[in-house]
């Protein structure tokens, strides 16, 4: 026990040397910097994991100092609350979660806003699915009445989105039997017939709808027509989307729509900390790691970092993106 108790303070202390090395203050600088992601089987978990690896300051990579870590959670608006809370450094959320957060509005309407939000990055679109079961004869998102249906769970951002399409459509969580599970059981209870149909919003692919489709085979609902045109004309925050052909086994192009994930945190963050995290986050070393570790991370570029913002940049990144020169 003594042991366990000297090796946890010599940690301790190789930590605290790190970060006076690296120039920034201990009283500013958190040794710990935790990315609230979502759901193990969804795309944020996995692309949190190579993001914290990339910024955990090790050898000459990263923050030096700096400990992040990926942790599981049920999505945006989880992350935004844990971070307005304190209980998380940072966070990804969709794009729209994070404007009503900020704005007070949506699903945020009579909540507060969430003033000290503020975005590190902008990071992919995220794709709204509409997984059907095979033989369950929904080609379009009116089928689903009187269907069993999961929208996901109560303080994610795919329910908000899900609701939003169900309303675009006419139908409303009376008109199907809802059920609020995460991908991974929502996945199961399609296979074993005991589901219809299931949303699910992020990247493309995504490992549970993979496997998914190669053990028991699906479809994919299309988000098309003049509500799907409505639906984009009422809601900046949602783009035109393709899902295609082959992503996942037997399943052909599919027309669909996306929000985009964002890394947000608070504005209580230290500026300077930001800065080298969102430096860290845009080297040649982290741009390999995103390449090589999962699909969507190419789509992670420098490029499209300050797209689509919504909501303010954190001073640190903001400090960042105008020396890059993607900033005016």
């Amino acid at each position: 026990m003594k042991f366990f108790k000297n090796f946890r303070f010599v940690a301790a202390m190789l930590i605290v040397g790190a970060a006076v090395g690296s120039g920034l203050a201990i009283a500013q600088t958190p040794a710990f910097f935790r990315i609230g992601t979502g759901g193990t089987a969804g795309t944020y978990y996995p692309i949190g994991g190579l993001i914290a690896n990339a910024i955990s300051g090790s050898g000459d990579k990263g923050v030096s100092g700096l400990v992040a870590t990926a942790v599981s959670s049920n999505g945006s608006v989880a992350n935004i609350n844990a971070i307005q809370g304190g209980a998380l450094e940072s966070g990804f959320s969709q794009s729209d979660v994070a404007y009503w957060a900020h704005s007070g509005t949506g699903l945020y309407e009579g909540k507060g806003k969430v003033e000290d939000l503020r975005l590190i990055a902008t990071l992919y679109p995220e794709t709204i699915h509409l997984v059907a079961r095979k033989g369950a004869e929904i080609k379009s998102v009116a089928d689903l009445k009187g269907k069993r249906v999961s929208l996901d769970e109560p303080g994610s951002g795919t329910i908000v989105d899900a609701r939003i399409v169900l309303g675009a459509y006419g139908l409303t969580e009376k008109d199907i039997k809802a059920e609020y599970l995460k991908p991974g059981p929502a996945g199961d209870r399609l296979r074993d017939g005991a589901l219809d149909a299931y949303f699910f919003v992020g990247g493309y692919p995504t490992g549970a709808i993979s496997e998914l489709a190669t053990s028991s085979g699906i479809s994919l609902v299309p988000l098309t027509g003049p509500e799907a045109d409505k639906l984009l004309a009422d809601n900046s925050f949602f783009a035109k989307d393709t899902v295609p052909a082959g992503t996942y086994k037997d399943v052909g192009e599919t027309p669909t729509i996306s929000v985009a994930a964002q890394w947000v945190t608070s504005a209580k963050q230290p500026d300077d900390l930001v800065y080298n995290i969102t430096k860290v986050m845009w080297n040649d070393a982290t741009r390999a790691a995103l390449d090589a570790g999962h699909a969507k991370g190419k789509l992670i570029t420098l490029k499209n970092a300050t797209t689509g913002l919504g909501i303010p940049l954190h001073p640190g990144a903001e400090r960042f993106y105008k020396e890059a020169g993607v900033l005016k």
